[in-house]
């Protein structure tokens, strides 16, 4: 496969999920402003939101004051902002017509109907009067992007890159979030500790608890799969494993890597040698990882060092298949 073609089916699967990510915090953030809370505590929501995609400079450069409003729009609709669900749509439309060739009829349609789609929603503005359920199209529109993916195409080279670039972007997004989220809890009820707390603090509101923990939970459609699996009251560092170390977690590093190392298997090349050894060192760091021994030595500290390992892991793999980013 040409390398141009691979760089553009790497990229449009990558956009689609950031869309789908970006769309699943906006959705918590939005459905958490509605609890009762201090303005302090809803402003600290959403620049932590922003801080996930490390957007917080760019933001308050351009809007000043942090405010719903204005984040949703920024984060939605901004033409000026590279990593907004607009312009997340708009690549990965841009990069699937590059290689309309190369998909099936199925895939193309779906892509470019969700553009259009998405252009008349803002248009009419829903994610101003229904916020919630503008945030639940782009989910939908991301898993029938998946779904037709996956039902129509030769599961090819092609297939394979599609593959690699979803699940590199949903790593990446994961480790994001739970570093921010948990980072951010921990400083402000657990004293800034290094690991994170196996239960509550004195004059601690259990009921807060529930609703921070199982936020993160379901900004990765975890909630109703840690009760299955756990079977009892939402603590931190439960929450930690099933999102860092469950393989069965559709959306947990361990599942994320493991979708990248057998797809890369697939397309392996003669300079791929040592990117495929990177991603297997990573996969059996997972796998056979301990949560407790991740909190003794610190959550922010290893979740940093994974998002380096995949950051040099998406530079290996432009370099042995896609087209070299430009220095």
């Amino acid at each position: 496969m040409l390398s141009r073609t691979a760089d553009h089916l790497f990229w449009m699967a990558r956009y689609m999920e950031r869309a789908e990510n970006t769309a699943r915090m906006l959705d918590v953030n939005y459905q958490a402003s509605l609890l009762p809370q201090s303005a302090d505590a809803a402003e600290k929501g959403w620049r932590g939101l922003l801080g996930i995609s490390e957007l917080t400079d760019d933001y308050v450069k351009h809007h000043g004051a942090v405010t719903p409003r204005a984040v949703i729009d920024y984060m939605v609709s901004d033409a000026e902002n590279g990593s907004s669900i607009r312009n997340c749509l708009l690549a990965a439309r841009e990069n699937a017509r590059a290689v309309r060739g190369t998909l099936t009829t199925e895939v193309w349609e779906t892509q470019n109907q969700t553009w259009l789609e998405f252009q008349r929603l803002v248009d009419d503005g829903l994610f101003q009067t229904d916020p919630a359920g503008g945030f639940e199209w782009v989910k939908f529109r991301s898993h029938l992007s998946r779904g037709v993916t996956v039902g129509t195409m030769l599961q090819d080279e092609a297939f394979h890159f599609l593959r690699i670039g979803s699940f590199l972007e949903r790593a990446d997004n994961t480790a994001r979030l739970l570093d921010v989220k948990f980072h951010a809890v921990e400083s402000e009820f657990y004293g800034g500790a290094n690991g994170v707390a196996s239960g509550g603090v004195p004059g601690r509101d259990i009921e807060v608890d529930f609703y921070h923990w199982s936020g993160i939970l379901r900004s990765v459609s975890g909630f109703e799969v840690y009760r299955k699996v756990y079977r009892n009251v939402i603590r931190p560092e439960k929450v930690a494993e099933l999102l860092i170390l469950r393989a069965d977690m559709p959306r947990s590093l361990a599942a994320c890597v493991h979708e990248v190392v057998t797809n890369l298997k697939m397309v392996a090349n003669e300079q791929s040698a040592e990117t495929l050894r990177r991603a297997g060192r990573l996969q059996a760091d997972l796998q056979y990882g301990r949560i407790d021994e991740i909190l003794a030595t610190g959550l922010h500290a290893y979740l940093t060092q994974f998002l380096d390992r995949v950051g040099t892991l998406g530079v290996g793999i432009s370099r042995d298949f896609l087209v070299p980013v430009a220095a």
